[in-house]
């Protein structure tokens, strides 16, 4: 408890809520930290979502399977990041997706009564509410069209080309292994590999184990 108040400023939805406010709420459990294990799961498809959850620390991942029976990871969240937010006020409050710890994760729960609360009384903490909900909701969008539809090679070339502006080079340092990447595009490992290896016969990159290098500008 003592940890997080002394941390509150980190987080920018806790800073508009006054310490006296945060001890009481702990001591009376309408807010409360919970640990979890790396990999372990928080929520599953379908599952009710109560509370919001703000992230304290650890990486947090947004999972569905395909038809195929492919892992797609559709968000990646990170401390500062909330769960649940656009969820909790629905009428229709299931969560769509699987979310798992992807490491050692700590989440501060708010229950639903207490975050409407907060809403109500403090219209700092609202205007920050607001703007993260809006801002992940329109992330979230993006990523979903960003995957939907498309074949390997669409995707595998969405990616590099992302990649390429980020890191300004035409070969692109893999900040990943080939499995997660392979997550992130919703495919198995063994048809990556196989459309890498297209791709590279077809004379669009060449690639080893950490990189891959554009031999033509996709």
């Amino acid at each position: 408890m003592k940890n997080l108040l002394d941390h509150k400023n980190n987080y920018t939805l806790l800073k508009a809520i006054p310490e006296e406010y945060l001890l009481e709420s702990l001591h009376h459990q309408t807010m409360k930290i919970v640990p979890y294990s790396k990999d372990q799961v928080i929520h599953f498809e379908g599952d009710l979502c109560a509370c919001a959850e703000l992230i304290l620390s650890g990486q947090v991942v947004v999972e569905r399977i395909d038809e195929s029976g492919n892992l797609m990871t559709i968000a990646t969240l990170l401390p500062d990041d909330i769960l649940g937010g656009n969820l909790v006020f629905s009428k229709n409050p299931h969560y769509p997706m699987t979310v798992t710890a992807k490491t050692e994760t700590t989440l501060l729960v708010l229950k639903k009564e207490l975050l409407f609360d907060l809403c109500s009384s403090n219209t700092t903490f609202l205007r920050l509410f607001l703007e993260y909900i809006s801002d992940h909701a329109m992330h979230l969008g993006d990523r979903i069209k960003h995957y939907v539809n498309r074949t390997i090679r669409e995707s595998l070339m969405a990616y590099l080309k992302n990649e390429y502006v980020l890191q300004g080079s035409n070969k692109i340092l893999l900040r990943t292994s080939k499995k997660a990447l392979a997550e992130r595009i919703g495919v198995q490992r063994t048809s990556l590999s196989r459309e890498l290896q297209k791709m590279k016969n077809d004379g669009l990159i060449d690639y080893d184990g950490t990189s891959i290098t554009l031999l033509n500008h996709l």
